[in-house]
């Protein structure tokens, strides 16, 4: 397909900071424009806010339109955390909107997990961990998508940086109590960083974004972890924890090597984490081959985009991990009617 035939896609990246938008060919390459807002799209009761995801999806496709010369969006995937659980309501509305603003037929709603994969992995059976205040581990043999872990810092996000962040301040407070497995190191970590160590309950638990603020801990038993045996022993754990999510998921080997990758800001404590955590996935995963992430989740969203376009998508459709609008909108209907009534 040559570049002036090959149709326009658009990739959406919906998270905690934020919506990134992309556009480009429905082929491979980077995009031909991209913007990026800072207003997180709200979710409520009934789940996450398709008018508010609209009012900055169909502004920030125009825009791109204009930019490129794009005369019509033939696909759109839409990635976004929670959509698992929240994403009813864009089931309902996003078909019908995106047809008629846009023109758009085909449209694929996704967990911000598997636009993750898709982005690190492309079309391939293997695993991705994404691994960032939270951790969740994701895995396909492209048959059927399999999850470990991703409950949120109260009930699982093992070995994320909330749960790396809140291992070390109970260190730093143990050794402020006096009680067994207190680290000095981290104690010290946590006085320049909130004050008073008597005084973080009230700091931190009335809080809304109590997993972010446990999180910003985190590079601090990294820094510790040379010198200290306590932090140390804590990114041990968490390695463990990662490669246990990833093992989870990862399809068994028949034949072809499921490949496994690793994403998230997480990464960015450095070798403190990455030393255990090599080791980890290779007594885990002796099976696996572990490969640098290709992209990111916007990236994924951009390569499902594409694959709906050229009719070439092999990921696992699934109602709350991969869902895939069936092109046949109310507008199409009633174009339909008028024809046969005509």
């Amino acid at each position: 397909m040559t570049d002036r035939g090959a149709p326009w896609v658009l990739g959406v990246d919906s998270g905690g900071s934020g919506v990134r938008f992309a556009l480009r060919r429905a082929e491979p390459g980077p995009p031909a424009g991209t913007i990026t807002s800072k207003e997180p799209v709200r979710t409520g009761p009934a789940g996450i806010d398709a008018e508010h995801l609209l009012a900055q999806l169909l502004p920030a496709a125009q825009e791109l339109m204009l930019r490129t010369g794009a005369d019509r969006i033939a696909a759109v995937a839409v990635g976004a955390a929670g959509m698992a659980t929240l994403g009813d309501a864009l089931r309902a509305e996003l078909p019908g909107a995106l047809a008629d603003a846009l023109g758009v037929r085909g449209l694929a709603l996704a967990a911000d997990a598997v636009t993750a994969y898709a982005g690190a992995l492309g079309q391939r059976a293997g695993a991705v961990v994404a691994a960032g205040t939270g951790m969740i581990a994701l895995g396909t043999d492209l048959a059927t998508w399999r999850r470990a872990d991703g409950w949120g810092h109260l009930l699982g996000d093992s070995g994320g940086g909330a749960w790396i962040g809140r291992a070390g301040l109970d260190a730093a407070l143990r050794a402020y109590d006096g009680r067994p497995g207190g680290s000095a190191a981290l104690l010290a970590r946590l006085e320049a960083a909130f004050g008073a160590p008597g005084e973080l309950p009230g700091l931190l638990y009335p809080r809304g974004d109590r997993p972010a603020v446990l999180a910003s801990f985190a590079p601090e038993v990294a820094a510790c972890a040379t010198a200290d045996p306590v932090a140390a022993g804590i990114l041990r754990e968490a390695a463990g924890h990662i490669a246990a999510s990833a093992a989870a998921v990862c399809p068994p080997s028949a034949g072809d090597q499921p490949q496994v990758a690793l994403t998230g800001g997480l990464l960015k404590l450095g070798e403190p984490l990455l030393a255990p955590l090599r080791r980890e996935f290779a007594r885990l995963l002796p099976y696996a081959r572990g490969i640098e992430a290709a992209g990111d989740p916007l990236d994924g969203s951009l390569l499902i985009a594409t694959a709906i376009a050229g009719g070439g998508l092999r990921l696992p459709h699934d109602p709350r991990m991969l869902w895939i609008a069936n092109g046949v909108t109310d507008r199409d209907r009633v174009s339909a009617k008028t024809d046969q009534d005509s």
